[in-house]
């Protein structure tokens, strides 16, 4: 007998949730509990999320012991919660390598198991994307089921409300679980409760309630009557009567960890016909107490000491450019009353934490909303106020259309802080920042910059609060350089770049904030000359235009995609300037970059020193029968500024 045979009896023999649904009945809350204690034992041996995967071990046991699934179709929204559907879908002896380079999405993925129907990542996409199964479903004439799971967090952004507005006009079989992990279970999921999930969720009930509906059809007036008592009645008790405005069949609330109400609920709703909403209450962390306690800290840590509930932290001896951040911001809403800080639901990993905590009424979490953090913002800054948006670059993309028309079009002046901008690592294709400086600089009005250091950040988010018009300012993940910071601020001077390196090869490396670091130290091996562009837009044309006719060759470095990025501009300003001269760009290639650690999704993107290196020396090789490098004339130094 193996060790996890004898640790874990019943979740080594699940290999499938076909497996899961031949136990009996009787055995599923030692599943339960040998599922968890998996988690936390794993979690706390390599990381990985880990609070709201314990709060729905008992609602995944129950979902796939209900529905045939795979065959029914079961979607999580975001992800975070999904841990124990991989461990029960034939991921279990992987789960270790959750995040990982070459290991198991962080996320439900169509790529990694055919028990995940829909990939997810960003938040509120699991409504829509089964209330599609289902309708599919119904057109190829298929008996199977779609359920959406979703959390109570992602409910506060609008495209739930879209998909549930849209599901409740169709006679459709869909069923969404409300996993609701921010209530108190004692008051709210008690015996009373229970029992009115019974009754409202009992074959009975939706008999009696369809054969009432008929017999007042036609009696406008009591039909009428009845409704409204009945809607009384459950708005009084139940939080179910925007849903079944919706046109949804409301059940619930139900304790999320007693697996015989859920099993009981499922069931019944499993045989009813059109949209339907499980409300389900459950508690983040549960069964670890340090996670119960506080669920935020526990929400994705590192490794850690199950006993102790020690959580290991990787020592720095540099501040991340989110700490950066948030201390600019501190010291700027105290020098300045119009500086408001909005964030979407990322309080804690944009570095907002002390300015909430420091100026409450000037912060605002506007909950897993980015479209209307963008436009809110822009409101404020139409009544002189000076918004600053904390938003991570692949969120940014869910408020796209609000940054072009709401901010940008009316050239407000609202700053965008945009943490995570490049390759973050373990959250893998959903969440890298690949696009922003794309997707951004093609917008007018917009002033885009790129910070290559900590002081450098600081000083261009204080540029940017006086700037009378939209700004960007994208930073990566993690620590810098190590740069002092200076307390005081200096106003960065639009549009200019700095020469870092001069170089006589006649190679010319114009680096992008974060590649800077890097190409100092390829500047070294080419000796080639090193330019900080920091800006993306507007672009110092003078200097390009210098850097062009003094060298031989040209190479962009960015860590944001080629297509469209800050080499692109490079480009087109050289073009319009009648300039021609060999240009390699180099940045994220034009595939999508999956999980691993930071640095290990640079080395898969090349953007390491040495993959930056072997693809210069390469391009160097292919251009050299054209125009040999030579060195020019020397470009007049930048200051410091």
């Amino acid at each position: 007998m193996t060790q996890s045979t004898s640790l874990y009896p019943l979740l080594s023999g699940i290999e499938s949730p076909a497996d899961v649904r031949a136990l009996p009945e009787r055995d599923l809350p030692a599943l339960a509990a040998e599922l968890r204690q998996f988690l936390i034992q794993t979690v706390s041996a390599h990381g990985g999320h880990f609070a709201a995967g314990l709060g729905t071990v008992e609602l995944t046991v129950a979902l796939h012991y209900v529905y045939n699934t795979p065959e029914d179709r079961l979607v999580w929204d975001v992800g975070h919660q999904a841990y124990p559907h991989k461990v029960l879908t034939g991921r279990r002896e992987r789960l270790h390598t959750i995040k990982q380079f070459d290991g198991l999405a962080p996320f439900p993925s169509r790529a990694e198991s055919y028990c995940d129907p829909f990939g997810v990542g960003h938040s509120s996409t699991s409504i829509s994307a089964a209330l599609g199964m289902a309708i599919a479903a119904q057109r190829k004439g298929e008996a199977r089921r779609a359920v959406a799971v979703i959390g109570d967090g992602a409910m506060s952004a609008g495209m739930a409300f879209e998909a549930l507005n849209h599901a409740g006009s169709l006679s459709v079989d869909l069923l969404v679980v409300l996993n609701d992990n921010d209530m108190s279970i004692s008051e709210n999921v008690g015996a009373l409760s229970n029992y009115l999930a019974r009754v409202i969720s009992s074959p009975l009930y939706a008999q009696l309630r369809a054969g009432g509906k008929r017999a007042l059809r036609q009696l406008p007036a009591m039909r009428e009557l009845a409704r409204r008592s009945e809607e009384h009645v459950k708005g009084m008790i139940l939080p179910g009567t925007l849903f079944e405005e919706m046109g949804f069949n409301y059940v619930g609330p139900i304790d999320g960890h007693d697996l015989r109400a859920l099993l009981r609920a499922l069931r019944a709703m499993r045989t009813q016909s059109g949209p339907q909403l499980l409300h389900v209450v459950t508690r983040k962390g549960k069964g670890y107490a340090p996670a119960e306690a506080d669920p935020i800290t526990w929400h994705g840590p590192g490794p850690f000491d199950v006993e102790s509930g020690t959580i290991h932290k990787e020592k720095t001896t540099s501040p991340s450019y989110s700490q950066v951040f948030g201390r600019w911001l501190c010291d700027m809403a105290e020098r300045d009353p119009r500086i408001m800080g909005i964030t979407p639901a990322m309080r804690e990993g944009s570095g907002l934490v002390e300015f909430s905590r420091r100026f409450p009424e000037r912060y605002f979490d506007v909950a897993i909303a980015e479209q209307h953090a963008v436009t809110f913002a822009a409101g404020l800054a139409c009544e002189g106020l000076r918004p600053v948006v904390a938003i991570y670059s692949t969120f940014l993309q869910r408020g796209y259309d609000q940054t072009i028309h709401d901010v940008a079009l009316q050239n407000l002046p609202v700053v965008f802080a945009l943490d995570r901008a490049g390759m973050v690592g373990g959250d893998g294709a959903t969440h890298q920042g690949s696009y922003d400086l794309s997707f951004l600089r093609c917008i007018p009005n917009m002033v885009i910059m790129a910070p290559t250091d900590e002081d450098e950040c600081r000083q261009m988010l204080y540029t940017a609060t006086t700037i009378d018009g939209p700004t960007a300012v994208r930073y990566p993940r993690g620590q810098g350089p190590g740069v002092a910071i200076r307390a005081e601020f200096t106003a960065v001077p639009i549009g200019r770049a700095q020469l870092r390196r001069q170089g006589g090869s006649g190679l010319a490396l114009l680096a992008f904030g974060s590649m800077l670091t890097p190409a100092l130290t390829l500047g070294e091996r080419f000796d080639a000359t090193v330019i900080n562009m920091r800006f993306i837009k507007p672009l110092d044309v003078a200097m390009l235009c210098e850097v062009a006719a003094s060298h031989t060759a040209v190479v962009t470095l960015e860590e944001n995609v080629v297509a469209g990025g800050a080499g692109s501009a490079c480009s087109e300003a050289l073009d319009a300037a009648g300039i021609l001269i060999p240009r390699l760009h180099l940045g994220i290639p034009d595939r999508f970059i999956e999980h691993g650690s930071r640095e290990e999704c640079l080395i898969a993107a090349g953007l390491h020193a040495a993959g930056l290196g072997a693809a210069i020396e390469r391009w160097c090789s292919a251009i050299a029968h054209l125009k040999p490098l030579r060195p020019g004339p020397r470009l007049a130094a930048s200051g410091p500024s």
